[in-house]
């Protein structure tokens, strides 16, 4: 007599032996599924148990796909995303009821045999020969487990979905090979156990808590008996007995799943008839996936998640590697996003402009000296529908953004300024400034060729009675174009370029930075969050340091993932980083910015304004936190700020200090309310006295209410601000400038000795 074995039935040999005896007396069903008797002898000739030995015996099993869950730093819920939605639990997680009404109805005999039950084959065989047909199948519920297995390993490989699927004599060997390593492994309630875990229960519910949090709302410990035969009536043929779409439908089968409970005894008929006496009542939660659903307005954030997991290599040598994991799900992702600065951000965006505005704004925030992603928002919503998108225009194309990103305008400036500083350039420097000039020419440029001026381009002030000569502090808060031209005329494009690099400004586009004196003028497209990081460096005294948005990661079973981290490298001299500190302090105390200033802590910051007002920027900082605010047209129509309505207010012309730079001022206010107010390291700038520049040189504001301050844009108010960029340049750009002034930059303060006084060619006015 053959060994028995804990559960039941034979050894793994002896199992196959008699399986394959029958099959080939019956000469047709294995395992659910009518053979052609000759295909079973077929088998007997060439298949013995030898050759069913051969069969690698290590079903190697895939963990389940599950949901994956974003979280904030704090710990709070963002987003839950999936490829799969389930939710794996163990046998005492789940109602008993749920857990006889499957055996009843898939596999009555699932304690009483092996991985094969030869009885149901023997019953199977001579149904179907009755019926003519495949009527009744035989298949063991561990058998349906090794397939479901083979089918998870598939992923959403449509090809290998078909071939885990497929009705061959092969399949069903292979089949029942794993089937009797599985039971000899795992025993009849860990086998009961991931069945439950791994079935699909229609309306994109894998497992049974999700199932029973997408039918009833409920866990799976709390499912009824009626509600547990429902599910258990569902595995069948998911879409013929969905509950949702075909009451009737699934009413019949879960009868018949009670009444079947009731011939096994797991339930009394009186307690079946009860059941069967109640109507079907659901109470569904729609399926809810991906960043569409994050909270807080962090879709764009959660996205930017994603897109970092399947762009770094820390997480797979290639994408499919790091996309494999990502669907696999099952991950906590703590990230660095703070939910302070993300309801300040998402407040300040609703306060100044509405998604239903012809133009957007997005706003990002990180932290000097981390590289942390604090806040990232934007005035269209995350989403699918009218005045929403799903293009972040918080970063590069290659992270979900734009194609392009925006003309940043002047806030380029303040990297020309650092690279001529760390060249040896006094913080005094004069240049003549005029209101229009040439580009110099030539220019040498990093790879030894030289920029050429041969189109007579030409760069121009905003206002006529910007003319110069100005100082380097002046210029900043004026954001005065020609002067910056003659800077980049005097240094070179290449000490630009390498301090661009350095501080991580780069196209959003991917492409190489122009090099051309249109830099000079912000004619590149960059993305807010690549602006927010590259002026956290400048509150950092110089280091710069790379995004990141992952603080931890760890899987389903708690283990930890390496995750990226910040990599932080000196950009310029401790020195540099203050002047400029010291320089953009003054751009929001008196300059172009001045209403971007805070009142209650240490705050700088640069506008930006492009050729026909199509963005408009504000790139500020303190010492513990830097934010990028961009306002312009998302879309493939570029739409000119002028005579527009926003957020309800109406607009004369839109410049960086009049919208970005309130809504700087109000979202990184309240990212920092009731936190340490840090201070800056600033340098002593002495500031010469310069001649005027001709008879509209440094003329008076002409704002009688509050001399040299920007106007706001609206009716009524002088137009401030710049709009930095070229005329006729490569690339397009803009024309930029400042405000007017007082009577000279410098009242009574005399030049020092040894002052540069630049001009064209570097000679005076």
């Amino acid at each position: 007599m053959g060994k028995k074995r804990s559960g039941g039935g034979l050894t793994g040999s002896q199992q196959a032996a008699k399986f394959l005896g029958v099959s080939v007396l019956s000469g047709v069903v294995l395992a659910g599924m009518a053979i052609p008797a000759a295909g079973a002898l077929g088998l007997a000739a060439k298949g013995t148990v030898e050759g069913f030995d051969e069969i690698p015996a290590n079903l190697k099993t895939p963990p389940l796909s599950q949901r994956t869950t974003i979280l904030d730093s704090e710990g709070g819920l963002i987003a839950t995303v999936y490829s799969r939605d389930r939710q794996v639990v163990p046998l005492t997680a789940i109602s008993p009821y749920m857990q006889k009404a499957i055996v009843a109805i898939e596999d009555s005999r699932f304690y009483e045999h092996g991985a094969v039950d030869l009885k149901g084959i023997l019953r199977a065989v001579n149904r179907n020969a009755q019926e003519g047909g495949a009527a009744q199948g035989a298949s063991t519920l561990t058998q349906q487990y090794v397939k479901n297995v083979f089918v998870e390993e598939a992923g959403d490989d449509e090809t290998k979905v078909r071939e885990a699927q497929q009705k061959s004599l092969g399949r069903k060997i292979r089949e029942l090979k794993y089937s009797i390593q599985v039971e000899e492994e795992l025993g009849k309630k860990k086998i009961l156990e991931n069945y439950l875990n791994i079935t699909y229960f229609g309306q994109q519910a894998y497992g049974i808590e999700s199932a029973a949090q997408r039918y009833f709302s409920k866990p799976a410990k709390d499912l009824t008996l009626e509600e547990s035969a429902l599910l258990a009536g569902v595995v069948q043929s998911p879409s013929r007995y969905d509950p949702v779409n075909d009451n009737q439908e699934a009413t019949k089968r879960r009868n018949i799943v009670l009444q079947r409970m009731a011939d096994t005894k797991d339930v009394s008929q009186a307690e079946a008839d009860a059941a069967k006496a109640k109507p079907v009542t659901l109470k569904v939660t729609r399926p809810k996936n991906g960043c569409i659903t994050a909270v807080k307005g962090a879709g764009f954030f959660c996205d930017y998640v994603r897109n970092t997991f399947l762009t770094d290599p820390v997480f797979g040598k290639t994408r499919e590697e790091r996309a494999k994991v990502w669907n696999k799900g099952g991950l906590t992702v703590r990230t660095t996003l703070d939910p302070q600065s993300q309801d300040a951000a998402n407040e300040s965006i609703k306060d100044h402009v509405y998604k239903e505005d012809s133009i957007a704004t997005a706003v990002t925030m990180v932290q000097p000296g981390t590289g942390r992603v604090l806040a990232m928002g934007q005035s269209k919503p995350y989403g699918f529908e009218k005045n929403e998108t799903t293009i972040n225009y918080s970063v590069d194309k290659r992270m979900g953004g734009s194609n392009f990103g925006f003309q940043v305008g002047s806030t380029f400036k303040p990297f020309i300024a650092a690279a001529a500083l760390e060249r040896g350039m006094p913080p005094t420097k004069v240049y003549a400034a005029p209101n229009k000039m040439d580009y110099p020419s030539p220019i040498p440029r990093c790879d030894g060729s030289q920029y050429v001026n041969t189109r007579k381009e030409e760069a121009e002030n905003e206002t006529e009675d910007e003319i110069g000569p100005y100082a380097l502090r002046t210029a900043m808060e004026k954001s005065i174009n020609t002067y910056f031209v003659e800077m980049i005329g005097e240094i070179g494009l290449c000490p630009v370029s390498e301090m661009a690099q350095k501080l991580g400004v780069v196209p959003a586009s991917g492409a190489k930075l122009a090099d051309g004196p249109a830099i000079a003028l912000g004619s590149e497209e960059m993305s807010p969050l690549t602006m927010a990081n590259a002026y956290a460096a400048f509150a950092n005294r110089g280091v710069y340091c790379t995004p990141v948005a992952i603080e931890s990661i760890t899987d389903a079973h708690g283990k930890a993932l390496a995750v990226p981290k910040s990599k932080c490298e000196r950009a310029m001299s401790q020195n540099t980083a203050d002047t400029i500190n010291t320089l953009l302090s003054g751009v929001v105390d008196s300059g172009t910015g001045e209403r971007a200033g805070l009142t209650d802590r240490d705050s700088a910051g640069k506008t930006g304004t492009t050729d026909s007002r199509y963005n408009a920027w504000f790139v500020g900082y303190t010492p513990n936190i830097s934010g990028a605010v961009w306002v312009g047209s998302g879309g493939a129509k570029k739409i000119t700020m002028e005579n527009i309505e926003i957020g309800g207010r109406s607009y004369a012309k839109v410049f960086g200090g009049g919208l970005p730079g309130p809504i700087w001022k109000d979202a990184v206010t309240g990212a920092l309310s009731g936190r340490e107010a840090l201070r800056f390291a600033t340098v002593h700038i002495a500031e010469p006295s310069v001649p005027s520049g001709g008879s509209r040189g440094n003329k008076p504001s002409t704002n009688p209410n509050r001399p040299g301050k920007p106007g706001d844009g609206k009716p009524g108010g002088r137009p401030g601000g710049e709009t930095a960029g070229q005329t006729g340049g490569p690339g397009g750009g803009a024309t930029g400038g400042g405000t007017g002034g007082p009577d000279t930059p410098f009242p009574g303060i005399t030049i020092d000795p040894g002052t540069v006084i630049g001009g064209r060619d570097g000679q005076g006015p």
